[in-house]
């Protein structure tokens, strides 16, 4: 296992190329969403990825959200891959390099309602009443 943390520009064409296929399996065609994953704010982020044998298992980016906060998203585990512990992982990881990197700022996360206990475990609390993100249930949880 290998765990890797790029800026965007230090992306390899591959690389990017597998962060959008895995993105749009998992959010536009497994959970029949379609909406804009292409929003800009990649260009800005840090973008943490566990390879397993040279490919990408999961994923997530991280980026400012404003001057006191911090946020991660398009957090994923690739469909084959799953139930073997690199969700937890990938948290644990983005949680310490959050904490070296942005300092003393609060994380808040837009997640889906049902990964709600999962973010729990990680110390994250909900602030937010549930609303509808591309027709799926979110809540906004920070830690």
């Amino acid at each position: 296992m290998e765990i890797l943390i790029k800026k965007f520009n230090e992306l390899s064409n591959i690389e990017l190329y597998e962060i959008l296929r895995l993105r749009i399996e998992v959010f536009v065609v497994e959970q029949n969403c379609i909406y804009n994953d292409i929003d800009g704010i990649d260009i800005d982020s840090y973008h943490l990825l566990i390879k397993d044998n040279s490919k990408i298992v999961a994923y997530l980016r991280v980026y400012q959200k404003s001057q006191s906060e911090v946020s991660f998203g398009r957090v994923l585990v690739s469909n084959s891959n799953r139930r073997k512990g690199y969700a937890k992982k990938i948290i644990e990881e983005v949680l310490v390099f959050i904490e070296k990197t942005y300092k003393n700022k609060t994380i808040v996360i837009e997640a889906q309602t049902y990964l709600q206990n999962f973010y729990e475990y990680f110390g994250f609390v909900i602030f937010s009443e549930e609303f509808l993100e591309d027709g799926i249930p979110h809540i906004m949880m920070k830690k």
